[in-house]
């Protein structure tokens, strides 16, 4: 497909994977592992770092190549559990475990920033900060109400920037000013999913690919998994396959979990090339910036500072990168006009997982460990909750964990197959254009 806006040699793969696509791991099969971790990802990867530097010899299966799904496809935005630490859940879960669940979400920061320093990955990471862009007036008003409670779950500064001062921060006249938060940082996601794959791999973990699981059960005291490559049997088994869960066939490792997972399709392009000068301008202090709307943006210059990234709801139903891009620079020139004739070069696609209590979760069904659903923000989630699956499971944990065994709702009738996303996406749509209306 050809389109006026994409540049010549357009590719429908992620920019990342210009300087990280994810490397073949050819490997046989072994008949038994210790471990066996299912979904080649960031939450599955971080797990399989863990165990192995307890001692453990895990197995990641994988049935694309490790790294492929949106470990390596996303916007490289590190968020210290900002979407989790809200007032909203004090309304579900009271006020004293909803703080803890605001204080272990926002661990995730911290962790990935030691795990990154410690690995010595080399992924350009930068503690950056975020600045969330309100849609309206009411919206920063409601920002400004959950400041105190960001802060305190962060432990980090977060502020107010008005709208007569939001040149500081993004170089657009689109918003109502919004929040600075310094819980956040940038990293570019491809070189992370290969760091974090070399580290496992360096302490003992098998990284193996082009291995769908298409089902497991109890056998004794551990567990069949059955592949497209025979059969493996484990003393254990962690599921991380977030936004994978259901494939296209409509199979799934656990089905469990794929009928409490919603995925989504997220769409991100790359502009051509600009001059430093301009992402100067558009992205003053170089830091993440998202939008408080349903249907929200998300965008950043890229780690070399020549490109804007710019992801978001291209569709709620599926379909192709080629056809998202046009949208999304629709989106992107809302805020920035002076890109309207700049150019696409690259437009891809991947799966995020959400879940129906909009909270992330760790636990065991039947026996089976998962770790999932980060909401859109798994760079530093997933990570986090594939180390504290693997605490689980080799029986290391020293502290409770306020994510873990959480009730895991679905929905009545519900099989992985989010039908309904188009209804709610256009139900989102309206009433951001009705709030910015009124504004």
């Amino acid at each position: 497909m050809s389109h006026p806006l994409f540049a010549e040699g357009f590719r429908t793969t992620p920019w990342w994977w210009e300087a990280a696509e994810p490397a073949p791991r050819p490997a046989e099969l072994p008949d038994r592992a210790e471990v066996a971790v299912v979904g080649g990802g960031y939450a599955g990867l971080s797990a399989a770092l863990t165990l192995a530097r307890l001692g453990h010899r895990p197995v990641v299966l994988d049935a694309e190549r490790i790294g492929w799904g949106a470990s390596s496809r996303n916007g490289g935005m590190v968020s210290g559990g900002l979407k989790v630490a809200s007032g909203e859940m004090e309304k579900q879960h009271g006020a004293e475990r909803a703080a803890a669940i605001a204080r272990d979400s926002a661990a995730s920061f911290p962790f990935i920033e030691e795990l990154i320093a410690r690995e010595g990955i080399d992924c350009d990471y930068l503690r950056c900060g975020r600045f969330a862009a309100a849609w309206t007036p009411a919206h920063y008003r409601a920002q400004a109400g959950k400041l105190a409670f960001i802060e305190k779950a962060t432990g980090l500064p977060a502020s107010m920037l008005p709208r007569e001062r939001q040149h500081e921060a993004l170089g657009s006249d689109h918003y109502h000013g919004g929040m600075l938060a310094a819980a956040t940082g940038s990293l570019h996601p491809g070189k992370y999913a290969r760091g974090l794959a070399g580290a496992a791999a360096k302490v003992g973990a098998a990284l193996i690919d082009s291995t769908r699981v298409g089902g497991i059960a109890r056998e004794g005291d551990g567990f069949l998994l059955k592949t497209s490559r025979g059969v493996l049997r484990a003393d254990a088994v962690l599921v991380t396959t977030n936004g994978y869960s259901l494939d296209m066939a409509g199979s799934s490792a656990m089905p469990w979990l794929a009928r409490r997972l919603i995925p989504v399709g997220s769409y991100i392009i790359a502009t051509e090339e600009l001059p430093v000068e301009t992402i100067d301008r558009l992205f003053p202090g170089r830091r993440m910036i998202s939008d408080t709307k349903r249907v929200l943006n998300y965008f950043r210059p890229s780690p070399d500072g020549r490109r804007v990234l710019w992801g978001g709801r291209a569709s709620f139903g599926p379909t192709t990168p080629e056809k998202a891009a046009p949208v999304l620079h629709g989106f992107m020139t809302a805020v920035f006009p002076e890109l309207a004739k700049t150019r696409i070069t690259h437009a891809w696609t991947g799966n995020v997982a959400f879940t129906f209590d909009f909270l992330p979760h760790v636990g065991t069904q039947e026996g089976i460990h998962y770790a999932a659903g980060c909401q859109g923000s798994g760079v530093a989630m997933a990570s986090w909750l594939g180390h504290r699956a693997a605490l689980r499971i080799a029986g290391a944990e020293n502290e409770p964990f306020a994510l873990a065994d959480l009730p895991f709702p679905t929905a009545p009738g519900y099989s992985g197959r989010p039908w309904f996303l188009p209804l709610v996406g256009g139900w989102y749509r309206l009433r951001d254009r009705v709030d910015r209306m009124a504004a």
